[in-house]
């Protein structure tokens, strides 16, 4: 009997128990996320609209079974005060084109992300030399890091529209994400000569490229209206990086850039230690507390926030404030 009315739970179903709470309590609105990770992400979001009469509990998407996942989101009775917080994945760019993107696209009371996924927003370029810092405790810049990710996403560009022109005329078996993430992702970058990195993806998009004109040639006339749109809803070449996929991004693209900055600058900081340490217990116990004080330069990514200053992030925050209005 219990497990019935725990499927049972609507929107309507949190608005009634609201109003039986006493006059000053907040009105309550549970959002379903996808999965653990994405938890303290929408906590963080949702924080900021947590008022006097408002506040949100963040919930996996199925109160019966370990179910999780986009669908299983989705499937709930969403309303003003049960609503859905999901990854955008191509669900965005695909403008309804599938049953998926429509309710993504057009369900008021479902948010996303508008960038691939929450790894996205975590691998903001603004925020890849704090990371780096913050992994560290080096503040030196071994890289414009902002200037490298710019130029990558220019690069790939073309090569994106064309696997979002995929997605839309159902030639995604043939070239679908991970078709697109095998060719513009890298094993290591070279640090000391980035455009070398930069080089080797502009070679392997350009030969794609030419795979596609050849094998759909249908994509002439249909592939520039295409790009015109993209950039009509906001995207732009220098931000690729954001709508591609989260974890290709940061494990074909992000951790093989700033893997070896951290290596390098960690090394750096144990030099000095060793330099300057008067004697040999000093030595071990300043080597000992860096090393217990720096991070992991992916737990260090977990913690940045530049994402919040992206375009992306304040169309986000357009969509919360619309549904809070009602």
């Amino acid at each position: 009997m219990g497990r019935r009315l725990v499927c049972n739970i609507t929107s309507d179903y949190i608005a009634a128990a609201n109003r039986l709470k006493p006059n000053r309590s907040k009105k309550r609105i549970v959002a379903y996320v996808e999965s653990y990770d994405d938890i303290t992400f929408w906590r963080d979001v949702l924080d900021e609209y947590e008022t006097d009469d408002v506040c949100f509990e963040i919930m996996l998407p199925s109160r019966t079974t370990l179910g999780k996942g986009k669908k299983t989101a989705l499937m709930n009775n969403l309303g003003p005060y049960m609503i859905a917080c999901v990854d955008a994945d191509y669900d965005w760019l695909l403008q309804g084109k599938t049953p998926l993107s429509q309710e993504v696209c057009h369900n008021n009371y479902v948010l996303h992300t508008y960038v691939y996924a929450i790894e996205n927003y975590r691998c903001h370029a603004e925020g890849l030399h704090r990371a780096c810092t913050r992994a560290t405790l080096n503040d030196r810049e071994v890289l414009n890091l902002e200037a490298f990710m710019e130029e990558y996403s220019k690069i790939v560009w073309p090569l994106f529209v064309w696997n979002i022109w995929a997605y839309r005329h159902g030639k995604d078996n043939e070239f679908g994400i991970m078709h697109f993430i095998d060719t513009v992702t890298y094993h290591e970058a070279n640090i000391h000569n980035p455009e070398d990195t930069l080089e080797y993806v502009r070679r392997r998009v350009n030969k794609k490229i030419n795979w596609l004109h050849q094998h759909f040639p249908e994509g002439k006339k249909t592939y520039a209206p295409l790009k015109e749109e993209l950039l009509g809803m906001g995207l732009t070449p220098e931000t690729t990086y954001l709508y591609i996929q989260g974890h290709g991004l940061k494990d074909g693209v992000i951790l093989p850039l700033l893997t070896p900055i951290c290596h390098m600058l960690r090394r750096e900081r144990e030099r000095d230690i060793n330099a300057l340490a008067m004697h040999e217990t000093q030595r071990q116990n300043e080597l000992s507390g860096y090393r217990n004080s720096s991070l992991s330069i992916d737990d260090a990514l977990k913690k940045s926030i530049a994402y919040r200053h992206s375009t992306p992030y304040q169309w986000l925050r357009g969509d919360i404030e619309r549904l809070l209005k009602g």
